[in-house]
């Protein structure tokens, strides 16, 4: 099942690593649902977001083992979205005040 336009973007990724992609390379992360390919992300970035792609990278992040005392439990699996945006173009939603 192909998931909502709405549902495919999570949420921002917000890590140094994301944070010099932003600024040196105008790309963004954002994580994404684990059944959305490139074209849908594509199509969710621009209509939602309203700015131009250029190119879409995806990669699927494995869940660490986190471990509390002897016991370990494991984060769980997603995927991460590395979105190529054309030049000049740029998006308010990580400017901060």
């Amino acid at each position: 099942m192909r998931p909502d336009e709405h549902q495919i973007l999570l949420r921002p990724v917000l890590t140094e690593k994301s944070t010099l992609l932003r600024e040196g390379h105008n790309k963004v992360a954002f994580a994404v649902h684990p059944s959305a390919n490139k074209i849908d992300v594509k199509s969710a970035v621009e209509h939602m977001l309203n700015v131009k792609v250029v190119d879409v990278n995806m990669v699927n992040v494995r869940g660490k083992i986190k471990r509390l005392g002897r016991f370990a439990g494991r984060k769980p699996n997603w995927k991460k979205a590395i979105v190529t945006l054309k030049a000049g173009e740029k998006l308010d939603l990580f400017e901060g005040a």
